[in-house]
């Protein structure tokens, strides 16, 4: 017992050091961008797996298109039950218990889905694929992590940076689809499950990676410097009356979660039937990984430069060009012909960077809103919401796409991304 009381007075006494040292904070949060860094490149491997070839294995195991949208819709759920989890974990234990958990998760629900294939076996298939689902909502998760020790003027970057990091798992995944699918039929496994082997491996390292190296805890530091600067504020008489519910801005989460909501509806419906659309045209699956990799691209890899227009131009100017960069994406799937590679590629790619610019701008919405007493919670609870917008976009697409065609799918996204301009509006007006 006393050993028990010794370790925790020690560990008391080194958060201390954190709060009193603002170049120890300094360090830590550089330490930090690099293990969010490096998780992320491994998730990105993790989540780009379902959203290749999940539909087409749908498509495969149950012989029609109708209900090829079913996978995302699957995995967008279970990535909103994963983020209200992560989320709780992370603002009770800190984001290192909360996101090995997520990612650890992810895994084991990436190994169902092979498990699922080999077998032919539709139940495993679809509570694999919910499972699955905890590895992307971490993902995401993820870049909160980054956020926790940043200034407020560079929120975006810092979420930015851990974005863009996952490009290179999220472009090597889908480029990878022959040669895991190759792996998968070499050991007797339908090689539409090799992309979910490299899922199951690279999210198992990312949880790994988390859990041995994300300490301190940038959260846990986090909520001892504002607990620490609150006393102090309540000791000279500054603090508002109210206490953390004073310093919530209701608004800014509303405005923040709307955002991302909408840009992930619009681009989850599209993306996941393009794959769908692209075979009945003829294209390979070596061409749908071509240009689900260049979408996934779009989505992560101008996310440093994103992140710099975010903090200097404002969350809601980027928010205006997220719904005109998506209108235009939906147009130009709309109306470009179904063999054309390059528009294919040219719209899948506005997609992405449509997706990029309202997520980031929204995600900054989120951290500057609410302070890091209930901040962990409330990003989980936002990524719930997003979530199940995607799990929406997702099993409404492929409804869509059977009893209407992939234009209409794309011109109700295009259209329906320009509610982000009323909601902006909303956001200027007085309170």
């Amino acid at each position: 017992m006393n050993g028990h009381n010794r370790q925790q007075e020690q560990e008391k006494n080194r958060i201390h050091s954190y709060v009193q040292s603002h170049e120890k904070q300094r360090q830590l949060y550089k330490r930090t961008m690099i293990i969010v860094i490096v998780s992320q490149m491994f998730g990105g491997a993790g989540l780009a797996a379902g959203i290749t070839v999940g539909a087409l294995l749908a498509q495969e195991m149950l012989g029609t298109d109708s209900y090829a949208g079913i996978p995302t819709a699957l995995f967008t759920l279970g990535s909103a039950a994963a983020a209200f989890l992560v989320g709780r974990l992370s603002q009770r234990f800190g984001r290192r218990t909360g996101l090995a958990a997520g990612f650890i998760g992810g895994g084991v629900g990436a190994v169902g889905v092979v498990l699922a294939a080999a077998w032919h076996h539709l139940p495993l298939l679809f509570i694999s694929l919910f499972i699955y689902g905890a590895g992307t909502a971490t993902n995401l998760q993820a870049r909160y992590a980054g956020t926790d020790l940043a200034l407020p003027t560079q929120r975006a970057k810092a979420i930015s940076t851990a974005m863009v990091f996952t490009t290179f798992g999220a472009v090597a995944g889908p480029n990878l689809v022959q040669a895991t699918g190759r792996a998968a039929a070499a050991i007797g496994v339908p090689s539409l499950a090799g992309p979910f082997m490299l899922a199951a491996a690279a999210y198992l390292i990312a949880g790994l990676v988390a859990l041995f190296f994300l300490r301190p805890d940038p959260f846990v530091i986090a909520k001892a410097i504002a607990e620490a600067q609150s006393e102090l504020e309540s000791g000279s008489g500054k603090k508002e009356a109210g206490g953390t519910e004073s310093l919530v801005n209701k608004r800014g989460i509303i405005v923040g979660a709307t955002v991302m909501v909408l840009t992930q509806i619009v681009m989850v419906a599209i993306m996941t039937m393009t794959p769908v659309h692209m075979k009945h045209h003829g294209h390979s699956l070596g061409q749908v990984g071509i240009v689900i990799g260049i979408h996934v691209a779009a989505m992560y890899l101008p996310s440093l430069i994103t992140g710099v227009l975010v903090d200097r131009y404002g969350r809601k100017r980027m928010s205006y060009a997220a719904g005109v960069i998506l209108l235009m994406a939906g147009l130009l799937a709309a109306y470009a012909p179904g063999d054309s590679m390059v528009l294919l590629v040219a719209a899948l790619a506005l997609l992405g960077l449509g997706w990029n610019l309202g997520f980031i701008s929204g995600t900054a919405t989120i951290v500057d809103a609410a302070p890091p007493a209930i901040r962990a919670k409330t990003q989980g609870a936002v990524d719930v919401w997003i979530a199940l917008s995607g799990a929406a976009g997702g099993a409404l697409s492929g409804m869509v796409v059977a009893h209407s065609s992939y234009s209409s799918l794309s011109l109700y996204g295009g259209f329906l991304s320009l509610l982000l301009i009323p909601v902006i509006v909303w956001s200027r007006s007085k309170k």
